[in-house]
């Protein structure tokens, strides 16, 4: 009878020992039982860059038929200028022109004026100039790219800090990509995004990288000026509170109790099996 008992409460440290690791560090684990979903749903699933107070624009304009003066009148010239310790016209090197989105969310538009773009998405931005050089250029084609898309990776990842981004589409997954993944402290099932609105508020999303819901999220696409931060785990913050090494002891001594629960879960249940 005291081995019966003795082998139900050894138990759950055998499965605890078993499983923590694993359901910690996996990612996405439920993925195959949500596949289904998580296909209809990214089929539906769309996404675009949202221009912010402060972006840095390079707005081009060109039409089908070109009227060099009418056209360049819409595009900002390209600079040139010297880098340190050149001398010669020959090193100079080129440079583009951006819009900078002012504190009031609008450029200053040549020929136009004061356009509010803060807020559009990029489409939406490309349609209202389009509508307002159309008054002068016949069919006007606009492109707009977001030069100062970045974001930020802190905390328990191998490689933190700033990414630029060119492409305008960045996920989260990119993002710790571009960190080099999370250390082996990070908690995976607690990671915050911060993310600034044109009003000045902030969000505060957190995501589990272990589930797959993260595919379903709005905020699955970043935008730019995002903050990732990976907290850490129980683990390291043990070693920040007692040492490192009282820290790394008791990850020694947590490892050591479940090998020994489950050698004595093991043998009990071979003995009562014989029994």
């Amino acid at each position: 009878m005291k081995r019966k008992i003795l082998l139900i409460l050894l138990s759950p440290a055998f499965f605890f020992s078993c499983m923590t690791l694993p359901k910690n560090v996996v990612y996405f684990q439920n993925l195959e039982e949500s596949q289904q979903n998580l296909r209809m749903i990214n089929d539906l699933k769309e996404y675009e860059p949202i221009i912010k107070k402060f972006d840095e624009l390079l707005i081009t304009v060109s039409a089908p038929v070109l009227d060099q003066v009418k056209v360049a009148q819409f595009n900002l010239p390209m600079t040139s200028y010297l880098s340190p310790g050149e001398e010669t016209m020959v090193q100079q090197s080129i440079s583009v022109q951006t819009y900078t989105v002012d504190h009031d969310g609008a450029i200053n538009y040549p020929v136009i004026g004061q356009i509010t773009l803060a807020g559009l998405s990029k489409s939406q931005a490309i349609e209202r100039i389009k509508t307002l050089v159309s008054g002068y250029i016949d069919d006007p084609v606009v492109t707009i790219k977001i030069m100062s898309f970045k974001v930020t990776v802190l905390g328990e990842v191998q490689k933190p800090g700033t990414i630029s981004v060119s492409q305008e589409k960045l996920s989260i997954l990119d993002a710790i990509g571009a960190a080099n993944d999370l250390t082996i402290y990070g908690n995976r099932k607690n990671v915050l995004l911060i993310r600034e609105n044109n009003d000045g508020k902030l969000d505060f999303i957190r995501f589990d990288l272990t589930k797959s819901d993260l595919f379903t999220s709005p905020y699955y696409y970043l935008q730019q000026n995002d903050k990732i931060i990976v907290e850490p785990n129980k683990t390291r913050q043990l070693e920040s509170k007692y040492g490192v090494a009282d820290g790394y002891k008791f990850s020694i001594y947590s490892m050591v109790f479940s090998a020994i629960s489950i050698v004595a879960s093991t043998t009990i249940a071979i003995i009562s099996l014989r029994k």
